[in-house]
């Protein structure tokens, strides 16, 4: 299984259609609180549609609580502040995905921790959806892991 982690998400139908996602595919969904909105929010619920109850949803209350519990677990900061490219990574079965925030993406000290990818866009360009770039990132994982399913 593959792990998708939202680091304080700020937009619930972003959340919501990463639910859909982790329905559809098996990943596991983390959310590190503070959320920018409350988990039984309207959009959240909208955009999730009924994918809920197929997905369980780990909250976190901190990022220090999230870091305690997967110390060991290989994570890799997604972002548009590094050169290495998320296709150029061998991913592997447990690997995490984290993402940050939409309207200022992963700190720097985050990013520093973890080994840093990003997607290739145009220079100059703004970054891409968050729920658009976690698809993007999460199915070439799971390609090179031939779609395995949990």
């Amino acid at each position: 299984m593959l792990h998708i982690v939202l680091y304080q998400p700020e937009i619930p139908p972003n959340t919501g259609n990463i639910i859909r996602l982790c329905a559809n595919t098996g990943a596991q969904l983390h959310l590190i609180h503070p959320l920018g909105f409350t988990p039984d929010d309207k959009k959240l619920r909208r955009a999730g549609l009924d994918y809920h109850e197929w997905t369980q949803v780990l909250h976190y209350p901190s990022e220090e609580d999230f870091v305690q519990k997967h110390a060991d677990r290989r994570i890799f900061a997604c972002t548009t502040k590094t050169q290495k490219r998320y296709s150029d990574v061998n991913y592997r079965d447990e690997d995490m995905l984290l993402f940050g925030p939409e309207t200022r993406g992963l700190p720097s000290h985050l990013r520093e921790a973890y080994t840093a990818i990003t997607i290739p866009m145009r220079p100059l360009s703004r970054s891409l959806n968050l729920s658009n770039a976690v698809a993007i990132i999460f199915f070439e994982a799971w390609r090179q892991l031939n779609f395995s399913l949990a």
